[in-house]
């Protein structure tokens, strides 16, 4: 069967490794696969849970992965909710394109879901509540170079990930745990001064304080459009593409 520009998309996360496949528009062909993501994975375990994914998966034509951590030109610098001294340059990108034998385009996982969700007018800011916290920051539906808010202290030399991650929710308990994230979006409202801010991830149902008008609540499967804008006019995001070897 033709792939028509069909696309691999992969959301590497700090709990699950999940995919499904895309048409060129974005629009979902098939339902997700979700594997566990074993601890303390590396990257040939992350290229054997994507070979699992795409198993007897309409045939695609390219790959796109977003990963939780600091990513620049397909090559992973950081990963702190991956036991992160198993990522210190590792050129996860060209390992995966080699495996598939596809180009692949590895972004953020934040960035990755921001490009999926934003409206593409002024400036956006997409957060992801999950095992630690992501960010990507947009203008006119052109991704910004990443910052990796999530290490920036947040209170008492706590970062974001420490402060409102996934285990900060499972000890506090989710009234503190929403005291702590409207303390954080009055932050995020300070220093972005946003027009639009999304907010996604496995945490983000259990938010029960009042959001402004310009805050939005999207869900994965809203992001996961971001792995076909990755391929959108080829230049457009300056993004490295990795071919097989």
């Amino acid at each position: 069967m033709a792939s028509s520009g069909n696309i691999l998309a992969i959301d590497i996360g700090g709990s699950h490794i999940k995919g499904t496949i895309l048409d060129p528009g974005g629009q979902q062909q098939t339902e997700y696969k979700k594997f566990l993501t074993p601890p303390h994975v590396t990257a040939p375990g992350v290229i054997d849970i994507i070979k699992q994914i795409e198993k007897d998966m309409p045939a695609y034509e390219k790959v796109s992965v977003g990963f939780p951590g600091y990513v620049r030109n397909g090559i992973v610098y950081t990963a702190p909710n991956l036991f992160t001294t198993n990522w210190k340059e590792v050129d996860l990108g060209q390992q995966i394109s080699n495996a598939l034998q596809k180009p692949v385009r590895l972004v953020n996982d934040a960035d990755q879901l921001g490009l999926g969700v934003v409206s593409g007018k002024g400036f956006e800011l997409a957060v992801t509540l999950g095992t630690g916290f992501g960010t990507a920051v947009l203008i006119d539906g052109y991704l910004l170079p990443h910052l990796e808010l999530a290490h920036h202290p947040i209170s008492k030399g706590r970062d974001y990930d420490v402060y409102i991650g996934a285990k900060a929710l499972e000890e506090e308990g989710k009234k503190k745990w929403n005291q702590r994230m409207s303390k954080v979006f009055a932050v995020l409202k300070t220093v972005f001064n946003y027009d639009r801010l999304y907010i996604g991830g496995g945490s983000a149902p259990k938010l029960t304080i009042p959001l402004d008008p310009n805050m939005h609540l999207f869900s994965n499967t809203d992001g996961i459009k971001g792995g076909a804008k990755l391929w959108e006019l080829e230049d457009k995001y300056h993004l490295s593409t990795n071919h097989p070897a």
